[in-house]
């Protein structure tokens, strides 16, 4: 009896929340929710496009007036990072095309391609800065109007710096890893623009020496940033989900009248949002309605709970009783497992 008055009140305290904040989880809403997550990052793909390439267009002007080396490679630097946008571009497009019967589970996973690339050219552009700044060493050379290189280097950090603060930003929002290391990869190349500012200040001094030895502490700098890039990526190749997220599914899933236990939660990124495998265990007395009834509260629940969370498949196990025979029995010749 407690139980009926504990789940008619849960049920009433919903229909209140809905009132107060209505909400659907029909599949429109998935689509719409996943497009304005690809339209947000396709706006702060080109709006960093566009402040890249014309920090490069100034920095290379700067270049062909000074001759600088070092500027050149921060050029180098910048236009690359542009070009970055490109193949997120590309990623996000494609997550936009539904579901085939080929790719049931649409193109998300475009993204995390996306994200290789930019993790390769984060590698090779701290390769070619150790290249230059070893090749400086090697031969010296001096350099023409230093405050104007120093100028412009100063414009490539401040370019640099404001693309990676949006990337980032909207790479958290919108749950793409890609994104988020596009952005720590800008970050790399504003610092790589320090390196000749300070390398512009040495040589004005005299000492031609400076700019190639920051350029090697940039360039463990930019190895640094291209390690915390590489695993962000490889997590989430590797479908890895924060535990504090599973907990949170678990806890919520645990609420839910008429869920015993919770046996199996896994979860996965595709694209922007998460998809969810669930295991819970209800009364075996249940009927087939009632069984279902349960697994849509128990979805229900989750989607409310877990932050980006697209779908949930819920499965039902009937709780074991005295004398049950193991309902996986037939299973058993596939896992290995003796049925119970």
């Amino acid at each position: 009896m407690e139980s009926r008055h504990h789940e008619r009140w849960s049920h009433r305290r919903h229909q209140l929340a809905h009132l107060l904040k209505p909400h659907s989880h029909e599949s429109a809403q998935k689509v719409d929710s996943a497009l304005e997550s690809s339209a947000e990052g396709m706006r702060a793909l080109w709006l960093s496009l566009a402040v890249l390439g014309a920090t490069a267009v100034l920095q290379a002007a700067v270049v062909l007036l000074s001759g600088s080396v070092a500027l050149l490679g921060d050029t180098v630097h910048n236009a690359a990072d542009a070009l970055t946008a490109l193949p997120l571009a590309v990623a996000f497009v494609l997550g936009r095309r539904a579901a085939t019967r080929r790719f049931t589970y649409g193109y998300g996973r475009a993204e995390d391609l996306a994200g290789i690339v930019i993790v390769l050219t984060i590698a090779a552009s701290a390769a070619l800065a150790a290249y230059e700044s070893v090749d400086r060493l090697l031969h010296p050379r001096d350099i023409a109007h230093p405050g104007v290189v120093a100028l412009a280097a100063v414009l490539g950090f401040i370019g640099n710096e404001w693309v990676a603060r949006l990337r980032i930003r909207v790479g958290r929002r919108i749950g793409s890893a890609a994104l988020v290391a596009d952005g720590l990869h800008a970050r790399t190349d504003g610092f790589t623009s320090l390196a000749v500012l300070v390398g512009a200040g040495g040589v004005a001094l005299g000492w031609r020496a400076a700019d190639p030895l920051v350029g090697l502490a940039i360039t463990v700098a930019i190895l640094l940033v291209l390690k915390d890039a590489a695993r962000e990526v490889f997590r989430r190749l590797m479908d890895s989900v924060d535990p504090a997220v599973v907990d949170t599914g678990e806890v919520a899933l645990r609420a839910v009248p008429g869920v015993l236990r919770v046996t199996e939660l896994r979860m996965r990124w595709i694209g922007h949002g998460l998809r969810a495998e669930v295991t819970v265990e209800v009364d075996g007395g249940l009927d087939l309605r009632a069984a279902h009834d349960v697994a849509v509260r128990a979805e229900h629940a989750l989607r409310h709970a877990v932050p980006r969370l697209t779908a949930a498949l819920v499965h039902t196990d009937p709780a074991p009783g005295p004398g049950a025979e193991d309902p996986h029995r037939l299973l058993a010749h596939h896992t290995g497992s003796p049925p119970g």
